[in-house]
């Protein structure tokens, strides 16, 4: 038999993927017009880079499967934010942009509840 060599994702990256899909899908309903998906750089890493209008807007997308121990919004840490603003300062150095820049959460708890908030930060 030939070896292979296929990982199965973890349980948790499944759902994350699942999460992001969905948020992704929630807000091309809303409007929002899709640029990438999972920039990473050395600074962290931006889940949805989106234009709403002439906005440019950068989505963090944070599932909990309970809020028992906090709300998937309260997950959105000032560090966390401060990773996501240095990684969006990275990504803007490759794209040349002069738009207004838009930081929004989508914050999803147990199965199908989820809450945008615009201008998060």
């Amino acid at each position: 038999m030939p070896f292979t060599d296929i990982k199965a994702k973890a349980a948790h990256l499944l759902r994350g993927e699942n999460a992001e899909q969905q948020a992704h899908d929630f807000l091309v309903k809303q409007g929002l017009k899709p640029v990438s998906r999972n920039f990473r750089c050395k600074q962290g890493e931006l889940d949805l880079i989106m234009t709403d209008k002439q906005t440019l807007v950068i989505v963090e997308v944070r599932f909990r499967k309970s809020d028992r121990f906090g709300s998937a919004a309260e997950s959105v840490t000032p560090a966390k934010q401060s990773r996501i603003i240095a990684a969006t300062q990275f990504y803007l150095s490759t794209q040349k942009t002069d738009w207004p820049i838009r930081f929004d959460v989508i914050a999803m708890s147990g199965k199908d509840s989820i809450n945008w908030i615009k201008n998060a930060f």
